[in-house]
């Protein structure tokens, strides 16, 4: 079994378009519009095998808009990652270590939170 697609509850699709596609850097998969209304967009983080997905018409519809929380965005350096997201206009909080475990928050326009984690700590041999 893989997770491949995550559902995310938005409450106006242009905005998370550009949100996630042009400030957060993910690349856009499907824009889709199959009829009835119906529009699916799906979006993966760089370097990863699970997208989001997200339109009108599609899904439960009685999950709150903005009510996901806390999905992890894996890195290799946080420090970078943050700076990036920064730069696009993305409002990222300051970086807080665990005890080895790095990270920085964020949120998509609807309340949608997101980690960025990075694993600072090496296993030893």
């Amino acid at each position: 079994m893989r997770l491949e697609v995550v559902p995310l509850p938005v409450s106006d699709v242009e905005r998370s378009l550009t949100f996630y596609r042009d400030r957060v850097g993910f690349h856009l998969d499907h824009d889709v519009q199959p009829g009835n209304g119906m529009r699916i967009i799906q979006l993966t983080p760089p370097g990863s095998a699970c997208s989001v997905v997200f339109g009108v018409g599609m899904g439960d519809s009685s999950v709150a808009a903005g009510s996901i929380r806390n999905l992890h965005l894996v890195v290799d350096d946080i420090a970078a990652a943050r700076s990036a997201l920064v730069d696009r206009g993305v409002t990222v909080s300051e970086v807080q270590d665990m005890g080895g475990v790095l990270y920085a928050y964020f949120a998509d326009p609807d309340g949608n939170s997101w980690a960025l984690q990075e694993i600072a700590f090496r296993a030893r041999p």
